[in-house]
């Protein structure tokens, strides 16, 4: 089988669990050596086990993206240990619902830490390095994959802030793409719907509960799926960019 990634180095946050798991698994099986940026140092050496038994080499790198210093720190020791930077997958999310009034500030901080700023200081960081990929071998191009939402297309009750950061990733995305494109750095943004990952059981069991009920009992995303098309975004040839995906569970309107 053809390894279409072969020779190029990937970094994705959030990659201890869920979409930023699966999706470092799959740019390794097309050939990726890939940096394992999360807040779970175990499950970030167990997974780079994993991908050192396909036969690639993998990079744990435990940070907290919400600081500047430590998302520069994190590409920084990408490029040291692995020498060069071609795709950056910014997964790192959290999803925290509930009514507005009366919210926990708190609450609402983090989520913008993650979600939005955390996603642009990895991005601002990395863009030199993607812009020195985009001009070498072996693909003469390079890519930023940022994990929308649905929820970043229709804002629902429940949801105003985590709405707001989804909304932003979109915006920051759309920006930059139009920014980078001469230099042949494409960002795209994935929309995910439901996804079946713990991202949320980060919410008390009566939201989760709310969720449940909101979704019924339809056949939701696997974090594979999402996977799926982050690889198929970050292989196509360098002529042809992919600004925006939304993906859905068949039956969620």
């Amino acid at each position: 089988m053809t390894r279409r990634l072969e020779g190029t180095v990937a970094l994705v946050t959030g990659a201890s669990s869920g979409i930023g798991r699966a999706t470092a698994l799959e740019l390794a099986r097309e050939g990726a050596s890939v940096a394992l940026v999360g807040r779970r140092e175990d499950r970030l050496s167990d997974l780079a086990a994993e991908i050192s038994k396909g036969g690639e080499q993998a990079l744990v790198v435990p940070a907290d993206i919400t600081t500047p210093q430590a998302a520069a720190e994190a590409v920084e020791r990408t490029v040291e240990g692995l020498g060069r930077l071609d795709t950056l997958v910014n997964n790192a999310g959290l999803m925290l619902l509930g009514p507005a009034p009366g919210a926990d500030l708190e609450d609402w901080r983090r989520m913008i830490d993650i979600n939005l700023m955390g996603l642009m200081y990895t991005a601002h960081a990395a863009v030199p390095h993607l812009v020195k990929a985009a001009s070498q071998e072996p693909r003469r191009v390079a890519d930023i994959v940022n994990i929308g939402s649905l929820a970043g297309r229709s804002a629902f009750a429940m949801s105003a802030v985590y709405s707001a950061t989804k909304f932003g990733v979109g915006a920051f995305s759309e920006a930059l793409r139009q920014e980078l494109a001469g230099r042949h750095v494409r960002v795209s943004v994935v929309e995910p719907g439901s996804v079946d990952t713990e991202l949320r059981t980060h919410n008390p069991a009566v939201i989760q509960q709310h969720i449940v009920a909101a979704l019924g009992d339809i056949e939701r995303l696997q974090s594979q799926d999402i996977a799926d098309t982050v690889g198929y975004i970050v292989t196509r040839p360098r002529h042809m960019a992919v600004a925006e995906l939304l993906v859905r569970p068949t039956e969620q309107v």
